[in-house]
């Protein structure tokens, strides 16, 4: 007979809760909402070393989106914790790691003994992210050994995967495994060469051991060894995963990595001359009050967290969607402020509109919207393409610096390149999406010409710094604030420019190098700038348009068979024309829908790209009919119709045709001048 035998170390706790158990935080809580018998296990197995973590943890960090009302649970004492580790030794511009992924590993090596291995599979971008510098500095400072088996299968890095097909667990999120092992040193400082020689081999050091012996204690309390193996790019997820059943740890062949000095593991730049270069932008002031650096203020594009409702090609359009939007909101406000509590909130709002934290407060504190028609601006939302934007604080999430540049006319040169694929440039006069230039990951920055102050005055946005730079490494005192600008969207351009410092461009910010000929890379940042800035006004390209006559088809029946069947009433309703905007490389052909295509495209005009798309099909792509996620804007503001833009797009491929093939005969003066 059988009987049942209690577990009787099961336990049920949040384990990211129970931050009693690590013994840096000297708190015993005792009240876990429990029954005093899972207390005390809890308590028991808290007081337990634990030397081996193995596990899963979730990938998000967050909700998606405040219509979901499904957010993560909030840690602050673990995230207290990743604030003092992980994100104070980072360098980057904005740090979220915050993932639970990211928690569960601060928890896991807070709670292991001196002693002891974690074994987490979870999203691979700790691997090289920017973001996750300080946290490659951590685990490189807290542990002696890591061994990462990447996997790959990121489809937001490379569009070119299948989310099904080469990621182990069919995501879109690219996936590694990492494995971290402690091992408290009993090291003894070698007083003699002998003494050294008889741990030398142990310890891996490679070198002369007279005069290597006096750092060893260095190389054995603090060197960390990173070991690295990356799965094939293409390689399916069966063949990851057969990889993985089939091999043993000890026989895989991991690469040993040398991190740089800013902790990045992997594709590190080439020895260069990248810290000499200008930076063109900081957050450190250095000398009194001026930055040292070419340009003062810099600064992401708009997020609005609601593209589909402030957003539209349409004035219009755009204007029933806020309108409703705020109406919607305001019945909320009239509705629950006031008559329940701020934490409920999320449980009885109408889903039918957009929500976000920030609007969220705002209908707590019962604050009324109110719609303003000054506030409807021209966006650069994609490149070469504009739309309206209802530029509200209220209804963008981050407005970042924006409000700071376009108080009146200015210039600014946008660019995406930290945690990029690749580096992109493309300048605007007007407010630009966060997404402006992204495809990938990575959002939109920007360096501005000016910028204004409180009273809306026009101030140079280049420093005094990087004008006596220029005025003193050239030295000529005529130059101006206008040409180094310029200057500097030339450079950005620069193919040779992008390939010596394409890994140092994926971590940080551009820099400026000083070339021969000043002027004729500015006058070149110049004419470039003018080219895409008014992209709207130059001479169309003379492409070939070929249309389909249905009447004249009809005659030539007519003239053939002798007679052609008229429609039924019924059916003699305008047929509904089905919209392509493919193109054909090869052919030099676009077909706009059934009746349209033109040719002759020259084919310069698909060299110019901007990351792995020209900027002819960014202009298809983003024309094209797709039917709104917004399941509201689905339903009452689906309006968009290719057809009420047809001759407007058909004369913007014109024109970007133009300054594709302008561009290049630009770029191609620099590579001749580069090869000279």
């Amino acid at each position: 007979m059988q009987y049942y035998a209690e577990f009787r170390n099961l336990c049920f706790v949040d384990t990211l809760d129970n931050t009693n158990a690590l013994s840096y935080s000297g708190k015993q809580h005792d009240m876990f909402g429990m029954t005093s018998e899972n207390t005390e296990r809890i308590r028991r197995q808290n007081s337990k070393k634990i030397s081996v973590f193995i596990g899963n943890p979730p990938y998000n960090s967050n909700q998606k989106n405040e219509n979901e009302n499904n957010k993560n649970r909030e840690y602050p004492f673990i995230d207290k914790r990743i604030s003092e580790t992980f994100i104070k030794h980072s360098t980057a511009q904005k740090t979220k790691v915050y993932d639970m992924y990211s928690r569960f590993y601060r928890y896991a090596m807070d709670r292991m003994e001196k002693n002891g291995v974690i074994a987490f599979i979870t999203n691979r971008s700790f691997i090289d992210s920017r973001t996750f510098d300080g946290f490659r500095k951590i685990i490189a400072s807290e542990f002696n050994a890591v061994y990462i088996v990447d996997l790959g299968g990121d489809v937001r890095a490379n569009p070119k995967l299948s989310g099904t097909k080469h990621n182990v667990f069919g995501i879109q999120t690219g996936v590694a495994i990492m494995i971290l092992v402690r091992k408290e040193s009993n090291f003894k400082q070698p007083k003699t060469d002998e003494e050294f020689r008889e741990i030398k081999d142990d310890l891996n050091i490679i070198g002369d051991p007279v005069v290597l012996y006096k750092d060893i204690e260095h190389y054995s309390a603090q060197g960390c060894r990173i070991y690295y193996l990356r799965r094939p790019e293409m390689e399916t997820a069966k063949e990851k995963l057969e990889f993985l059943r089939d091999s043993k740890l000890e026989y895989f062949y991991f690469d040993r990595i040398t991190p740089d000095k800013n902790n990045n593991w992997i594709n590190l730049a080439e020895d260069n001359d990248w810290e000499s270069l200008l930076p063109l932008a900081t957050k450190e002031v250095k000398s009194g009050h001026s930055k040292e650096a070419v340009f003062e203020l810099f600064s992401n594009g708009v997020v609005t967290a609601r593209d589909q409702w402030v957003y539209d090609f349409s004035n219009q359009g755009l204007k029933q969607k806020v309108h409703f939007l705020i109406d919607a909101y305001n019945a909320n406000v009239v509705k629950h402020s006031g008559h329940i509590e701020k934490k409920n909130i999320k449980n009885v709002v109408d889903y039918g509109i957009k929500w976000t934290r920030a609007v969220k407060n705002d209908l707590s504190k019962g604050k009324q919207y109110k719609f303003d028609n000054s506030l409807i601006q021209d966006c650069s939302y994609r490149p070469f393409i504009k739309k309206k934007l209802y530029f509200s604080k209220q209804l963008n999430e981050m407005q970042y610096q924006l409000p700071k540049l376009f108080k009146g006319n200015n210039k600014i040169i946008a660019f995406r390149c930290v945690s990029a694929e690749h580096f992109v440039t493309l300048g605007t006069d007007r407010i630009f999406d966060y997404a402006y230039l992204k495809m990938g990951n990575g959002g939109t920055f920007s360096f501005p010409f000016y910028r204004f102050d409180e009273k809306n005055t026009c101030i140079d946005n280049l420093t005094d710094w990087g004008l006596h730079q220029f005025t003193n490494h050239y030295n000529d005192p005529t130059i101006t604030k206008e040409e180094i600008f310029h200057y500097t969207y030339a450079i950005l351009h620069n193919p040779a420019y992008r390939k010596k410092y394409e890994m140092n461009l994926k971590r940080e910010f551009p820099r400026l190098p000083f070339y021969e000929d000043f002027r004729k890379w500015a006058a070149w940042g110049k004419a470039l700038m003018e080219l895409h800035i008014n992209y709207e006004t130059v001479e169309p390209w003379p492409l070939e348009r070929h249309d389909f006559d249905i009447k004249a088809e009809a005659k030539r029946q007519k003239e053939s068979f002798g007679t052609v069947e008229e429609p039924k009433e019924e059916f003699s309703r305008k047929p509904k024309i089905r919209v392509k905007l493919k193109a054909d490389k090869t052919t030099g052909i676009i077909e706009i829908d059934e009746l349209t295509f033109l040719s002759g495209i020259p084919a310069a005009a698909w060299e110019y790209k901007l990351g792995n798309r020209s900027a002819m099909e960014w202009a298809l792509d983003q024309y094209k009919e797709k039917k709104p996620s917004d399941p509201t804007i689905a339903e009452k503001f689906n309006s968009y119709r290719f057809s009420d833009y047809k001759e407007q797009v058909i004369g913007l491929l014109q024109r970007v045709c133009t300054v594709s093939v302008e561009t290049i005969k630009i770029i191609r003066k620099m590579e001749e001048r580069e090869s000279g």
